[in-house]
Protein backbone atom coordinates (compact mmCIF):
# COMPACT_ATOMS: atom_id res chain seq x y z
CA UNK A 1 0.00 0.00 0.00
CA UNK A 2 1.23 3.42 -0.74
CA UNK A 3 1.67 5.43 2.40
CA UNK A 4 -0.78 7.90 3.53
CA UNK A 5 1.78 11.08 2.67
CA UNK A 6 2.69 9.91 -1.04
CA UNK A 7 -1.00 9.26 -1.94
CA UNK A 8 -2.48 12.36 -0.32
CA UNK A 9 0.39 14.21 -2.65
CA UNK A 10 -0.40 12.12 -5.60
CA UNK A 11 -4.32 13.27 -5.46
CA UNK A 12 -2.93 16.90 -4.56
CA UNK A 13 -1.41 16.50 -7.85
CA UNK A 14 -4.23 14.63 -10.05
CA UNK A 15 -6.46 17.41 -8.90
CA UNK A 16 -4.20 19.89 -9.74
CA UNK A 17 -3.48 18.53 -13.26
CA UNK A 18 -7.43 18.07 -13.90
CA UNK A 19 -8.51 21.55 -12.90
CA UNK A 20 -6.12 23.11 -15.15
CA UNK A 21 -7.06 21.03 -18.07
CA UNK A 22 -10.89 21.82 -17.19
CA UNK A 23 -10.27 25.49 -16.51
CA UNK A 24 -9.10 26.26 -19.71
CA UNK A 25 -11.93 24.43 -21.21
CA UNK A 26 -14.40 26.70 -19.91
CA UNK A 27 -12.28 29.68 -20.49
CA UNK A 28 -12.57 28.71 -24.31
CA UNK A 29 -16.24 27.90 -23.85
CA UNK A 30 -16.44 31.74 -21.82
CA UNK A 31 -14.71 33.39 -24.74
CA UNK A 32 -16.98 32.03 -27.53
CA UNK A 33 -20.38 33.41 -26.23
CA UNK A 34 -18.57 36.55 -25.91
CA UNK A 35 -19.07 37.06 -22.26
CA UNK A 36 -17.39 40.07 -20.16
CA UNK A 37 -14.89 39.46 -17.57
CA UNK A 38 -17.21 38.36 -14.65
CA UNK A 39 -18.98 35.76 -16.66
CA UNK A 40 -15.44 34.54 -18.53
CA UNK A 41 -13.70 34.18 -14.15
CA UNK A 42 -17.64 32.70 -13.35
CA UNK A 43 -17.54 30.11 -16.28
CA UNK A 44 -13.71 29.19 -15.64
CA UNK A 45 -14.56 28.65 -12.27
CA UNK A 46 -17.39 26.41 -12.46
CA UNK A 47 -15.73 24.34 -15.27
CA UNK A 48 -12.22 24.11 -12.89
CA UNK A 49 -14.12 23.59 -9.34
CA UNK A 50 -17.74 22.50 -9.82
CA UNK A 51 -17.75 18.47 -10.07
CA UNK A 52 -14.97 18.53 -7.28
CA UNK A 53 -17.07 21.13 -5.47
CA UNK A 54 -20.28 18.83 -5.85
CA UNK A 55 -18.40 15.68 -4.73
CA UNK A 56 -17.42 17.43 -1.94
CA UNK A 57 -20.67 18.32 -0.74
CA UNK A 58 -21.86 15.16 -1.15
CA UNK A 59 -19.14 13.17 0.64
CA UNK A 60 -19.28 16.33 2.78
CA UNK A 61 -15.82 16.88 2.91
CA UNK A 62 -14.26 20.36 3.95
CA UNK A 63 -12.55 22.58 3.13
CA UNK A 64 -13.07 22.64 -0.43
CA UNK A 65 -9.73 22.10 -2.77
CA UNK A 66 -10.53 25.45 -3.93
CA UNK A 67 -10.43 27.07 -0.14
CA UNK A 68 -7.19 24.82 0.97
CA UNK A 69 -5.78 25.80 -1.57
CA UNK A 70 -6.58 29.50 -2.68
CA UNK A 71 -3.80 29.97 -4.13
CA UNK A 72 -5.77 28.60 -7.21
CA UNK A 73 -8.31 31.15 -7.37
CA UNK A 74 -6.07 33.91 -7.93
CA UNK A 75 -4.23 31.71 -10.56
CA UNK A 76 -7.83 30.73 -12.52
CA UNK A 77 -8.38 35.01 -12.19
CA UNK A 78 -4.53 35.88 -13.82
CA UNK A 79 -5.62 32.96 -16.43
CA UNK A 80 -8.59 35.26 -17.53
CA UNK A 81 -7.58 38.37 -17.40
CA UNK A 82 -3.98 37.25 -19.50
CA UNK A 83 -6.54 35.16 -21.81
CA UNK A 84 -8.82 38.33 -22.42
CA UNK A 85 -5.84 39.88 -23.46
CA UNK A 86 -4.12 37.67 -25.81
CA UNK A 87 -7.07 35.22 -27.16
CA UNK A 88 -8.32 36.25 -30.42
CA UNK A 89 -11.69 34.72 -32.22
CA UNK A 90 -9.09 33.39 -34.73
CA UNK A 91 -7.30 31.26 -32.38
CA UNK A 92 -10.73 29.35 -30.94
CA UNK A 93 -10.63 26.70 -33.29
CA UNK A 94 -7.54 25.21 -33.61
CA UNK A 95 -7.26 26.31 -29.61
CA UNK A 96 -10.66 23.83 -28.99
CA UNK A 97 -8.70 21.08 -31.01
CA UNK A 98 -6.04 21.22 -28.78
CA UNK A 99 -7.57 21.18 -26.10
CA UNK A 100 -9.45 17.54 -26.38
CA UNK A 101 -6.32 16.15 -25.80
CA UNK A 102 -5.66 17.75 -21.76
CA UNK A 103 -9.64 17.55 -21.50
CA UNK A 104 -8.96 13.50 -21.95
CA UNK A 105 -6.43 13.78 -19.24
CA UNK A 106 -8.60 16.01 -16.95
CA UNK A 107 -11.36 13.51 -17.26
CA UNK A 108 -8.71 10.52 -16.40
CA UNK A 109 -7.68 12.12 -13.59
CA UNK A 110 -10.39 13.94 -11.98
CA UNK A 111 -12.32 10.12 -12.08
CA UNK A 112 -9.40 8.76 -10.57
CA UNK A 113 -9.38 10.89 -8.20
CA UNK A 114 -12.57 11.11 -7.00
CA UNK A 115 -13.36 7.00 -7.43
CA UNK A 116 -9.98 6.88 -4.60
CA UNK A 117 -11.92 9.63 -2.33
CA UNK A 118 -15.34 7.85 -2.17
CA UNK A 119 -13.18 4.76 -1.53
CA UNK A 120 -11.17 6.41 1.75
CA UNK A 121 -14.61 6.99 2.99
CA UNK A 122 -15.46 2.77 2.56
CA UNK A 123 -18.48 3.71 0.83
CA UNK A 124 -19.71 0.95 -1.86
CA UNK A 125 -17.41 0.80 -4.92
CA UNK A 126 -20.38 1.87 -7.04
CA UNK A 127 -20.98 4.58 -5.50
CA UNK A 128 -17.41 5.60 -5.54
CA UNK A 129 -17.27 5.14 -9.34
CA UNK A 130 -20.24 7.78 -9.85
CA UNK A 131 -18.57 9.80 -7.26
CA UNK A 132 -15.31 9.52 -9.41
CA UNK A 133 -17.91 10.22 -12.67
CA UNK A 134 -19.60 13.66 -10.72
CA UNK A 135 -15.62 14.98 -10.31
CA UNK A 136 -14.95 14.11 -14.11
CA UNK A 137 -18.01 15.25 -15.57
CA UNK A 138 -20.04 17.93 -13.68
CA UNK A 139 -17.85 21.15 -14.34
CA UNK A 140 -18.24 20.73 -17.98
CA UNK A 141 -22.45 20.47 -17.15
CA UNK A 142 -21.77 23.39 -15.19
CA UNK A 143 -20.06 25.41 -17.45
CA UNK A 144 -22.47 24.74 -20.25
CA UNK A 145 -25.65 25.08 -18.51
CA UNK A 146 -24.41 28.61 -17.93
CA UNK A 147 -23.50 29.58 -21.29
CA UNK A 148 -26.84 27.99 -22.52
CA UNK A 149 -26.05 24.87 -23.82
CA UNK A 150 -27.19 21.66 -23.96
CA UNK A 151 -24.33 20.19 -21.75
CA UNK A 152 -22.09 18.61 -24.30
CA UNK A 153 -21.44 15.60 -22.77
CA UNK A 154 -25.22 14.91 -22.69
CA UNK A 155 -25.67 15.94 -26.48
CA UNK A 156 -22.30 14.63 -28.91
CA UNK A 157 -22.76 10.97 -28.34
CA UNK A 158 -18.97 10.55 -28.32
CA UNK A 159 -18.03 8.67 -24.99
CA UNK A 160 -17.10 10.58 -22.35
CA UNK A 161 -18.85 10.17 -18.98
CA UNK A 162 -18.73 5.99 -19.88
CA UNK A 163 -15.19 6.68 -19.99
CA UNK A 164 -15.14 7.82 -16.50
CA UNK A 165 -16.74 5.31 -15.62
CA UNK A 166 -14.33 2.72 -16.97
CA UNK A 167 -11.84 4.42 -15.35
CA UNK A 168 -13.76 4.30 -11.84
CA UNK A 169 -14.14 0.30 -12.14
CA UNK A 170 -10.83 -0.12 -12.46
CA UNK A 171 -9.94 1.33 -9.62
CA UNK A 172 -12.16 -0.09 -7.80
CA UNK A 173 -11.26 -3.86 -9.49
CA UNK A 174 -7.36 -3.22 -8.90
CA UNK A 175 -7.73 -2.14 -5.03
CA UNK A 176 -9.67 -5.45 -4.79
CA UNK A 177 -7.27 -7.01 -5.96
CA UNK A 178 -4.78 -5.95 -3.76
CA UNK A 179 -3.08 -3.24 -6.43
CA UNK A 180 -1.27 -0.59 -4.39
CA UNK A 181 -3.47 2.22 -4.60
CA UNK A 182 -0.83 4.80 -5.99
CA UNK A 183 -0.41 2.58 -9.02
CA UNK A 184 -4.23 1.66 -8.85
CA UNK A 185 -4.90 5.49 -9.35
CA UNK A 186 -2.22 5.82 -12.34
CA UNK A 187 -4.37 2.62 -14.06
CA UNK A 188 -7.48 4.21 -13.73
CA UNK A 189 -6.12 7.41 -15.21
CA UNK A 190 -4.74 5.50 -18.00
CA UNK A 191 -8.24 3.72 -18.72
CA UNK A 192 -9.96 6.39 -18.74
CA UNK A 193 -8.32 9.06 -20.54
CA UNK A 194 -7.06 5.60 -23.21
CA UNK A 195 -10.92 5.36 -23.84
CA UNK A 196 -11.35 9.26 -24.16
CA UNK A 197 -8.31 9.27 -26.42
CA UNK A 198 -9.99 6.06 -28.70
CA UNK A 199 -12.59 7.77 -28.72
CA UNK A 200 -11.78 11.30 -30.79
CA UNK A 201 -9.27 9.09 -32.71
CA UNK A 202 -12.05 6.96 -33.91
CA UNK A 203 -14.83 9.14 -34.20
CA UNK A 204 -16.52 7.03 -32.45
CA UNK A 205 -20.51 7.80 -31.70
CA UNK A 206 -22.47 6.19 -28.60
CA UNK A 207 -26.19 5.01 -29.77
CA UNK A 208 -28.84 7.54 -30.70
CA UNK A 209 -32.39 7.72 -29.34
CA UNK A 210 -35.15 6.74 -31.61
CA UNK A 211 -38.59 6.14 -31.63
CA UNK A 212 -40.59 4.71 -34.09
CA UNK A 213 -41.90 7.91 -35.69
CA UNK A 214 -38.43 8.58 -36.70
CA UNK A 215 -37.65 8.83 -40.11
CA UNK A 216 -34.50 6.51 -41.43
Amino acid sequence: MASAPLLTLLQSTIEAAATVAFALSGLLAAARKRLDAVGVCLVTGLAAFGGGTLRDVLLDRRPFFWVAHAEWLWGLLALCVGAMFFLRAQHFALTERAMQWPDALGLGLFSASGTQLALAQDLPGIVAVLMGVITATFGGVLRDIVCNEIPTALRDHSPYAICAFAGGWALVAAQAGGMPQDWSMVLAVAVATGLRVAALLSRYSLPRWTSGSDSA
